[in-house]
Parts: structure tokens; C-alpha cells; sequence
């Protein structure tokens, strides 16, 4: 047993059955963030049903990005939530040099091509969203390591995203970030 089970709001929060008495609202443990584009995509969100939005010769899918001479990758950042198991993951979006770019598409077979035996290399590149609570690390530079045929796994090369992402966060961190996300969970999970 951890001592975060001794906290009430951690139990609140992964209970299905409690109900938040503000609002009825339900929760179930951690849930990800993720972002839609980078934060430099200048033609509004990409609707649902439409796997790809073109605007010129700008492009934005789930996984790729163009905008003008930039190339995006989608990666994945784990911060694992101290005093568990568990992790939070980030969906944000990484710049990379149009090389790697195009090297990182034909390795895992994203543009209809059979991909390489031999996955992508790692690669470097500069995040391209603000994460809440980290917003002075964009365009931090990042590490991008190849995970098959899911998204990139980044890490931070150094700064406070490099050590959450090494040391974890705490649960009082993950409130402060769902928070600044837009999401204030606090106030639900601390009346009971």
C-alpha cells in the first residue's frame, strides 16, 4: 500500500463510484492530454471526420504535420506519477528537421509504404506546445526514440519537463497540471 492511498482525494479520484457532490461528476483515475496541433497551426482545429485538413500547402493529421518549411511529429511523454504505477501521458507536438521528417514517415510506413525491418532512429526535435504546467519549456529540445507502429516516445534533454519526466510528478502536481489544462478537478475531488 502506498501512502497516496491514504490520501482521500486519491481514493475520490480513482473511485467510479464517487460523485463529485459540486456537480455529480464521476472520475476513474488519470486520464491523458493531448493536443490537437502544434501551437503554431494557424488554421483552426481539424474536424473529426476528416482525417486530414489542408489549407494551401499546409497539412495537419493526427500523426503529421507541414506548416510552410516546418515538419511535426506527434510523440508521447510519460510522466509517471509518483508513489504508483501509474503514468500520465502527454500527446504533444514535436518540430523536427524536414530529413527526419520524411525519414521517420517512410520508416514506419505512415505515408502507405512497407516500412523498414529496422525502425527510425532517434531522432531530436523542439516541443511545439505550451504543456500546461510547463509552459516555459516549449521548444525545449527533445529526444524522440522510435516505438513501433505507435507514436514517438519523447524525452525532455533537460530542464523541469526533464526532470518530471525522470523523478515523476507528484498527485498535487498532476491537480495543478489537469488545472492549467482547464480542467480544476481540486474543488470535486476534495469535498466528500
Amino acid at each position: 500500500m502506498s501512502l497516496l492511498s491514504l490520501d482521500a482525494r486519491w481514493r475520490r479520484f480513482n473511485d467510479p463510484d464517487f460523485r463529485s457532490p459540486i456537480d455529480g461528476r464521476a472520475f476513474s483515475g488519470l486520464y491523458d492530454l493531448g493536443f490537437d496541433a502544434p501551437d503554431a497551426w494557424p488554421h483552426g482545429p481539424r474536424p473529426a471526420d476528416q482525417p486530414l485538413l489542408e489549407a494551401g500547402a499546409d497539412r495537419l493529421s493526427a500523426e503529421l504535420c507541414r506548416i510552410g518549411e516546418a515538419r511535426y511529429l506527434r510523440a508521447v511523454i510519460a510522466l509517471p506519477l509518483r508513489g504508483t504505477g501509474e503514468i500520465l501521458y502527454l500527446a504533444p507536438w514535436v518540430q523536427v528537421a524536414p530529413a527526419d521528417f520524411y525519414a521517420w514517415i517512410e520508416s514506419t510506413g505512415q505515408d502507405g509504404a512497407t516500412p523498414h525491418d529496422r525502425g527510425p532512429e532517434a531522432i531530436e526535435g523542439l516541443l511545439a506546445n505550451a504543456l500546461p504546467g510547463f509552459p516555459e519549456d516549449e521548444g525545449t529540445a527533445l529526444r524522440l526514440m522510435p516505438a513501433g507502429a505507435e507514436r514517438p516516445r519523447a524525452t525532455a534533454l533537460a530542464g523541469p519537463l526533464s526532470e518530471a519526466i525522470t523523478d515523476g510528478i507528484s498527485f498535487d502536481d498532476l491537480l495543478d497540471l489537469y488545472a492549467a489544462a482547464g480542467d480544476d478537478i481540486r474543488p470535486h475531488i476534495s469535498a466528500g
